[in-house]
């Protein structure tokens, strides 16, 4: 069971039955041979159960097939038919049948009908779904309730006929959890508690963990981990389609998650909006593989190809969804309305101007069987992720600029030492006045005296602020513990003047990989698919570690001091400075320079590279003091950041930028 408790059945009273009932086969088919016409003498009896070794093999039970009729048998009921017994196979054989019948009915002895022996083990086992119901009423649960002793229902989420989803409280871990609630005794239940077993055995963190699965009495629940801070699609495409860039992403990232699941034999089967989720940081992480799919009946051990293509399919109709806002199919679903019946075979392009060509021709070949222009269908996620692999890599694109309007001049506080000031007016312009009406020479004289003055008082101001500056200096000077004070000023004034004449330039990024000589499985990189996302320009987008229990260290129960990205610059370049973004929470970690000569940097232990700066936080920088010519440094990460949700460690490189 999943509780981890079994099941004990005394079966002393149940075998002390079969043979009392095996014994009264015998009696009743010892005088049915006696009373028979033409049997002179009794035959041998075989009083083997039906099924048993002793039987042919190649022939069917002659007891009643359970499995034609579609009313369960139940344990009382259940009947079986009596063995044919040596003598009388062989003269069917004999005849000519081929095959043994079945006995006939029992004959009734002096009016009394015979009494047909019932098995006291039913071939019917009760452990098997098909004796069960196929669906029964979703239990009723409220607000506050405990199940398993451990998790505390908050709030319902959704609720149908045969469960219900609940957000609740794990009290022993002290962590919200998502919980399905169904009743025990139906098949369905049966196929919810192996799908969620085998959820929970995939281990990947693209999807959303399962934490638990247990039938307790006549309640079977699902727990789930939850993600309080992440948004599913159909909640991100409430204010219209998404960019380019943000769908590509998302395709990539669920294709990538599904096709490795099913490497592993795992498939979704209900892939929808409402299970794509995106995290803070930007990733998308995929909710209820299999269970979403158990939990409403869809056959979650179907054909291989046909769930591959479900899959395929379903991915096809988020992207169609995140191009167009609008839902692929005829109905109205997850907020988003259907296209019309002249569209149901249109790619997205032809639904809404302006979309994406390559992500509108990737849509429509996994959405539809027959897509437009004569193209090749994708009917599985592996061709799905190959193909997004080949498009052109689609850049996030670059922030607008603010744009600069320049304040209106005014020059009513001109200095009078400008030649010819000119007087920007405010309105409708003034044709020049005639002669006649021009200033006299009295006006012209009042207008320079003024000048004068302003003039005057401004270079009195000038003075004055002059002879204070050198009063304070003098002072400063002549205080001797504050000698030193002007050291700093005049020293860092130079890197400023050397930085306004040469600006920092940045250096490309060729590429990089996961840098992971320590732990239980020495170089095996970490996060290989997102790799690129930390040099993407994308701040959003992340390269992410695999997730810890302990907290990166020199001694236990630390599992290891670290792991870390290699960049690669191409070629040798000059590094001044280097910038590091970190998402999801505050992290430390070390610059470090390969060892001099080292061919393959990868090859090298960490204790060999030398450490040019260390830091913690979410944005970080490495200034050189001295800049430094090499083509790879490593960012060796010595401590990451704990998610409040799984409460394991993870890290999260969101952007590397490299200065020379």
């Amino acid at each position: 069971m999943a509780d981890g408790t079994k099941a004990v059945v005394d079966t002393s009273a149940a075998d002390a039955a079969a043979d009392d009932a095996a014994l009264a086969a015998a009696i009743d088919e010892l005088a049915g041979a006696k009373t028979s016409p033409g049997d002179n003498a009794p035959s041998p009896v075989t009083s083997s159960p039906a099924g048993s070794a002793d039987s042919d093999p190649a022939e069917p039970d002659s007891g009643t097939d359970s499995s034609a009729d579609d009313t369960s048998v139940s344990e009382e009921t259940s009947e079986i038919t009596a063995p044919l017994s040596v003598d009388e196979i062989a003269a069917e054989l004999a005849a000519g049948g081929g095959k043994p019948k079945p006995a006939a009915a029992p004959e009734p002895v002096n009016g009394t009908p015979r009494r047909t022996p019932t098995d006291p083990q039913p071939t019917v086992d009760p452990r098997d779904t098909a004796a069960l119901p196929r669906t029964l009423p979703a239990p009723l649960r409220h607000s506050g309730d405990k199940i398993g002793h451990r998790y505390r229902l908050e709030e319902c989420i959704s609720q149908t006929e045969t469960f219900s989803s609940w957000r609740a409280v794990d009290e022993k871990l002290r962590r919200a959890v998502g919980v399905h609630l169904m009743a025990s005794g139906q098949q369905r239940a049966r196929k919810v508690l192996a799908a969620a077993k085998s959820a929970a055995l995939l281990g990947d963190p693209r999807f959303v963990q399962v934490l638990d699965a247990v039938q307790e009495g006549e309640l079977v629940y699902v727990v789930r981990e939850w993600l309080p801070h992440a948004s599913d699609l159909a909640k991100l495409l409430a204010d219209g389609p998404m960019e380019p860039h943000d769908a590509y992403q998302m395709v990539r990232q669920v294709t990538d998650a599904v096709a490795a699941a099913h490497r592993r034999g795992q498939a979704h089967l209900r892939l929808t909006p409402r299970c794509v989720l995106r995290t803070d940081s930007g990733q998308y992480r995929i909710n209820g593989i299999a269970v979403d799919a158990a939990l409403r009946g869809l056959p979650a051990d179907g054909d291989t190809d046909d769930a591959e293509r479900a899959d395929t399919r379903a991915i096809g109709a988020l992207l169609f969804a995140a191009l167009t806002h609008r839902w692929p199919y005829p109905e109205d679903r997850y907020d988003l309305r259907g296209l019309p019946k002249g569209l149901q075979n249109a790619a997205p392009d032809q639904v809404r101007a302006g979309v994406h060509k390559g992500l509108s021709e990737l849509a429509a070949r996994a959405l539809f069987d027959h897509p437009p222009h004569h193209a090749e269908p994708i009917t599985t996620p592996e061709e799905l992720a190959k193909a997004i692999a080949l498009m052109p890599r689609i850049r996030q694109p670059e922030p607008e600029l603010p744009v600069f309007t320049p304040p209106p001049r005014h020059n009513t506080h001109a200095l009078p030492t400008a030649p010819n000031p000119t007087r920007v007016i405010d309105g409708p312009v003034v044709p020049p006045l005639p002669a006649s009406s021009r200033p006299t020479s009295t006006r012209r004289t009042r207008r320079r005296l003024r000048r004068a003055l302003k003039a005057t008082a401004w270079t009195v101001a000038l003075g004055a602020i002059g002879v204070a500056s050198w009063q304070a200096v003098d002072h400063l000077r002549n205080n001797g513990s504050a000698v030193a004070a002007p050291q700093p000023s005049v020293s860092s004034s130079a890197p400023t003047a050397h930085a306004a004449t040469h600006p920092p330039v940045q250096i490309q990024i060729k590429d990089a990989q996961s840098y992971n000589p320590l732990g239980r499985n020495p170089g095996e990189p970490e996060g290989k698919d997102t790799l690129a996302n930390a040099y993407d320009g994308n701040p959003n987008t992340s390269w992410d570690t695999n997730y810890y229990y302990d907290q990166f260290g020199p001694t236990k129960p630390a599992l290891k001091s670290g792991t870390g990205l290699m960049i690669d610059l191409g070629s040798m370049q000059t590094v001044s400075s280097v910038t590091v973004l970190f998402s999801g929470g505050d992290q430390t970690a070390e610059l470090r320079l390969p060892p001099t000569g080292a061919t393959n940097p990868m090859d090298a232990k960490p204790e060999a590279f030398s450490v040019l700066g260390k830091q913690s936080g979410t944005n970080v920088s490495y200034n050189l003091d001295t800049p430094v010519t090499t083509r790879y440094l490593l960012l060796w990460l010595t401590a990451l950041t704990k998610d409040v949700n799984d409460g394991k460690y993870h890290g999260h490189v969101a952007e590397v930028k490299v200065f020379g």
